[in-house]
């Protein structure tokens, strides 16, 4: 879809919209851009009711959030990255010679934190939440046939359900 009237900005109205996002005051953009003193401040705030100025300074912002925040993929290379051990830290020792900066690789707790936070991620390879899955699924389909015996006028709670446990545990064994 074509916009009609999108209007090209001045090469004032840029430096305006490129002030703007600097300094966050539309009177000392204007000032910067090159209006009169005289008539910045109304200048500044008729030029952030224009729709292709305000368009242009949230086109520009948007370009600048987006270069700025990390994207999950780079999040995850990261983790994936200390976990094996691939990223040092630089840290200052004290030496009889003075102070050095020496690069280590992350300390096995950090790598563990790093892999946990990969395995929130991906909760199909983690065991623990696999269970806890099963669980709310089990939980889920219990309160299901219990809802639709009482919607069918049995409202029995007498409904017997046999879990095996994974732990290897016995379910009969109260004594945690």
């Amino acid at each position: 879809m074509v916009v009609a009237n999108a209007m090209k900005l001045t090469e004032k109205q840029n430096r305006f919209v490129d002030y703007y996002i600097e300094l966050g005051n539309a009177t000392q953009a204007a000032i910067k851009a090159g209006y009169s003193k005289k008539t910045a401040r109304s200048v500044g705030s008729e030029n952030l009711t224009k729709p292709d100025i305000k368009r242009a300074i949230e086109k520009k912002m948007k370009k600048l959030e987006d270069a700025k925040i990390a994207k999950a993929e780079e999040v995850l290379q990261l983790y994936s990255r200390i976990l094996r051990g691939e990223e040092s830290e630089k840290s200052a020792v004290a030496t009889p010679k003075g102070v050095e900066v020496v690069e280590t690789p992350a300390d096995l707790k950090t790598r563990l934190s790093a892999g946990k936070e990969l395995m929130k991620r991906y909760p199909a390879m983690d065991p623990m939440t696999a269970e806890q899955i099963r669980k709310l699924k089990a939980d889920a389909d219990l309160a299901e046939l219990k809802a639709k015996r009482e919607a069918d006028g049995d409202a029995q709670d007498n409904i017997i359900m046999n879990f095996n446990r994974t732990d290897g545990r016995n379910t009969d064994d109260n004594s945690n």
